[in-house]
C-alpha cells in the first residue's frame, strides 16, 4: 500500500537538472566522457583564507553545537560590512540580516511567510524555476510577466500592471520576483530598473523579492543592490549568496536582507524548519566576505577566458548571442533551422557527449534558446568545439 501524496507533491515536477544529471551519470558510467556545460556548479576553489578559517574553527571544541537561528554575530557583521563596501548599502547586522542555508531556502521561507492559498505571485516569464515551483507548492496563483527581448530583457512594467490582482479567485498579488543580473539571459542590473521596481511595489503594495547572486561575476561596472534605492527596504527583500561569487555552492551559505519586520517574520518560519548552520561554515563565510578585490578580479579573469571559449563554442553551433551579458551563463538563440531545443540538446548529449541547458526549462519563451555555463575549464570547452567541428 502507498499512502496518497499531498496535492503539492502531485503538482510538483522533479527539478529538471536532477533528472538530466542522472542521465549524464548513466552515460559516464557507460564510459563516455561528458562535457557538462549545463549547470552553474563552480569548479574553482574558495579563497585560501576561507578554507583556513573553516579548519581553525572546526578544531575548536565549542564549535559543534547548535547555533543561533539567526546565525552568528560575526557572519551578520561580515554581511553588513560586505554590503557597505560592495553596494554602498547600510544594513543593521542585528535586525536587517538573516543568514540562510543558501538563497534557494530563502525562496521557500519567504513564500511560506507571506503567501496564503490563491494569493498572486508575479514571476518573470524567463527565470529560476524555483520561483514558480515554490509558489505553486504553497498554493499561490502564479502569473508570468513579460520580459522585453528587444529591450535588453527588462520587465514590461505596463503589462505587469495588468497582471496585478488578476487572480480568478480575487486574491491580492503579494510578491514580485526579480533577478538582475538576470538568469538565464545575463541582462545587467541597472539603478533605473531598481528604481522602477521599487516605485511599482509602492504603487501596488507588493513585496519585491530580488535574487542577487551574480552581481560580482563578469560585471563591467560597480555592482548594485535593490536596497540601494530609497524606500526599497519598505517593500523589498534581497537574497544573496556565496555560491557563485565566492565558489562556495556546496557550502550552502546565503542570506536575506531587508527591514526588521520582514526579517523577523521570515525568522518565525525558519526557526520552525531548521536548527541553524554549522558554526565553522559561518566563520569561514565571514572570512570569505573579506576576500580582496584582487581575488575577485582573478576569478573573473578565469571566467573571461572561458567566456571567449564559449562564444567560439556557440559560433560552432550556429547560435547567436549578445556580448553584454553578466553572470555565470551565456544565453544564446538557436539557428532558425532548429525546430526543437529539447531535441537539439538531447542530440548534442547523446552524439557529441556535451550537455547544455535548453531554454524552455526557464519558461516557455526560452523554447528557441539554450544556456551555457562557464563552470568548465576553457580547455574542455575547446574540446567540445573540436567534437562539434569534427
Amino acid at each position: 500500500m502507498i499512502i496518497p501524496l499531498a496535492h503539492r507533491a502531485d503538482q510538483t515536477q522533479e527539478y529538471y537538472f536532477s533528472v538530466k544529471l542522472a542521465e549524464v551519470r548513466r552515460l559516464q558510467a557507460a564510459g563516455h566522457d561528458i562535457i557538462n556545460l549545463g549547470i552553474g556548479n563552480p569548479d574553482l576553489m574558495p579563497s585560501a583564507n576561507t578554507i583556513g578559517a573553516l579548519i581553525q574553527s572546526a578544531q575548536q571544541p565549542t564549535a559543534h553545537g547548535y547555533q543561533p537561528y539567526k546565525g552568528t554575530v560575526g557572519l551578520r557583521q561580515g554581511i553588513a560590512s560586505f554590503y557597505k563596501t560592495t553596494y554602498g548599502v547600510d544594513l543593521n547586522s542585528e535586525t536587517e540580516i538573516l543568514p540562510l542555508i543558501g538563497s534557494k531556502e530563502g525562496i521557500t521561507h519567504i513564500s511560506l511567510t507571506f503567501l496564503n492559498e490563491n494569493d498572486g505571485v508575479l514571476v518573470p516569464e524567463l527565470g529560476y524555476p524555483a520561483y514558480r515551483a515554490v509558489s505553486q507548492m504553497v498554493g499561490a496563483q502564479v502569473s508570468e510577466y513579460p520580459l522585453l527581448e528587444q529591450g535588453g530583457w527588462q520587465p514590461d512594467w505596463e503589462a505587469m500592471t495588468d497582471r496585478v490582482n488578476a487572480s480568478p479567485e480575487g486574491s491580492p498579488t503579494k510578491i514580485l520576483w526579480l533577478n538582475y543580473p538576470h538568469m538565464p539571459t545575463g541582462a545587467p542590473a541597472t539603478y533605473a530598473l531598481f528604481e522602477k521596481a521599487v516605485r511599482f511595489a509602492h504603487d501596488h503594495q507588493i513585496l519585491i523579492c530580488h535574487d542577487n547572486p551574480y552581481s560580482l561575476i563578469l560585471n563591467k561596472k560597480k555592482p548594485i543592490s535593490l536596497l540601494a534605492v530609497d524606500g526599497a527596504k519598505e517593500v523589498g527583500i534581497e537574497l544573496n549568496s556565496l555560491s557563485k561569487s565566492h565558489n562556495m555552492a556546496g557550502w550552502r551559505i546565503g542570506w536575506l536582507a531587508s527591514s526588521k519586520p520582514y526579517v523577523d517574520a521570515v525568522l518565525t518560519i525558519k526557526s520552525n524548519v531548521d536548527s541553524g548552520q554549522f558554526k565553522p561554515l559561518m566563520d569561514a563565510a565571514a572570512e570569505a566576505l573579506t576576500n580582496s578585490e584582487a581575488w575577485h578580479e582573478e576569478r573573473n579573469a578565469v571566467y573571461q577566458g572561458r567566456l571567449d571559449a564559449v562564444h567560439a563554442f556557440l559560433d560552432a553551433l550556429g547560435c547567436t548571442y549578445t556580448t553584454d551579458q553578466e553572470g555565470l551563463f551565456i544565453w544564446a538563440k538557436l539557428p532558425d533551422h532548429v525546430e526543437s531545443a529539447e531535441a537539439f540538446v538531447d542530440d548534442l548529449l547523446l552524439n557529441k557527449h556535451i550537455f547544455i541547458a535548453p531554454g524552455f526549462i526557464f519558461g516557455p519563451k526560452g523554447n528557441r534558446y539554450v544556456r551555457v555555463s562557464l563552470c568548465m575549464p576553457k580547455e574542455r570547452i575547446r574540446t567540445g568545439i573540436e567534437r562539434i567541428l569534427g
